[in-house]
């Protein structure tokens, strides 16, 4: 059984429970989302807050920090683009109907799910819909964006492409892939039998790999729509997933993580000793960071599944985790963002993939690469 980890600081400066955790791609900052309608940038350097960003008139329900920029979504049915130097909003993305769920930023472009059953896309700058993504008959939670260099240049496919695919989730219980250029649906991935509740995509494959309420992963085929594979092992909702390496890893309400093979559907390892729905996942040089609704934070190794040390502290669900440095950061449902030191964490990282690597991973857990764990 692993031991307990230490916390380096507790940041409680929020009133209401964080729902989101962002890692700016530079390191330097963090942006978290809460309950209480704001959202907060800390340095990564001392756990200070830096900016208070006020104006939602809602919860926030996610967020994602850029080097320049931080965004935010609520329950308000708009958008935000706030500066991080100043804190200032910049920009008001305004024509969702309902709660935004979901955003993402990428190729400067602004992708947003909502519960009002459809997906948008806006030009970041100008604060302008440029395409509203109507098909699901419920609402629409993931998003994952493959950008038009990441897929096949054959002639029966580059007009389709030519803007990318979106791969939007739903709880009508099927994953829609979108032409971002024209709006136009591409495919639709039926075969869950429950709420899609998660997605990540192996861009250079274009195999979309999706987590549902039925318990099962489905991959897929995103040009063709092709139902690729189906991984039945898990007892509950599948929640969060990770793909690194050609593993999928899946953290499920059953209370495990499970690892697969990514080309196979073969179960390789179960990671057990959470007592409660895992809801959050970080790969990270070697070891596998859990974030568990009992409301502690798990460390283990990823090649043998062995429990490391346990993260105690938070008095509610970890909603999200990220890791940067020998940093371990928790944001709870409590309303704390918890800092913990993950020095003396050793794992072997996993040698490349003998043809190809993934240059680019994309999940609804929009988060960004941290700097690799150092030895104690």
């Amino acid at each position: 059984m692993g031991g307990g980890g230490s916390v380096l600081k507790v940041c409680a400066d929020h009133r209401g429970g964080i729902n989101w955790l962002s890692l700016s791609p530079d390191g330097q900052r963090l942006l978290t989302g809460s309950e209480d309608g704001t959202a907060r940038l800390w340095s990564t350097a001392d756990g200070q807050c830096c900016a208070l960003l006020q104006g939602h008139e809602s919860y926030v329900t996610f967020c994602q920090l850029e080097d320049e920029a931080a965004f935010t979504c609520s329950a308000d049915c708009t958008i935000r683009r706030w500066d991080v130097l100043t804190g200032q909003c910049l920009q008001v993305y305004r024509g969702h109907t309902s709660i935004v769920n979901r955003i993402l930023v990428a190729n400067n472009q602004l992708f947003s799910s909502s519960y009002d059953r459809t997906a948008r896309v806006w030009s970041v700058d100008k604060g302008q819909m440029s395409r509203e993504l109507r098909g699901h008959r419920n609402c629409v939670l993931p998003l994952a964006y493959s950008a038009p260099w990441d897929l096949p240049s054959a002639p029966c496919v580059e007009e389709a492409v030519a803007g990318g695919l979106l791969v939007t989730g739903s709880t009508d219980g099927t994953a829609k892939v979108w032409q971002v250029a024209s709006g136009c649906c591409h495919q639709t991935l039926r075969g869950h039998t429950g709420a899609v509740l998660c997605l990540v995509l192996d861009t250079p494959g274009h195999t979309a790999f999706t987590g549902s309420t039925d318990a099962t992963i489905r991959a897929w085929d995103i040009l063709s729509g092709e139902q690729l594979r189906v991984f039945r092992e898990h007892q509950g909702s599948v929640i969060c997933l990770e793909l690194v390496n050609r593993l999928v890893y899946s953290g499920s309400a059953d209370r495990t993580v499970k690892c697969w093979l990514a080309d196979t559907g073969e179960c390789v390892r179960t990671f057990t000793a959470h007592r409660r729905n895992v809801s959050a996942l970080k790969y990270h040089a070697g070891t596998l960071f859990t974030g568990s609704g009992d409301a502690c934070a798990r460390a283990f190794d990823a090649q043998s599944g062995e429990l490391r040390r346990v993260f105690r502290g938070h008095t509610f669900i970890i909603n999200c985790i990220q890791v940067h440095g020998q940093v371990l950061y928790t944001a709870s449902h409590d309303g704390a963002l918890r800092l913990w030191d993950v020095r003396g964490l050793r794992g072997a990282p996993r040698p490349p993939p003998p043809t190809r690597s993934l240059s680019r991973l994309f999940s609804n857990k929009v988060g960004c690469a941290a700097t690799p764990l150092q030895p104690a």
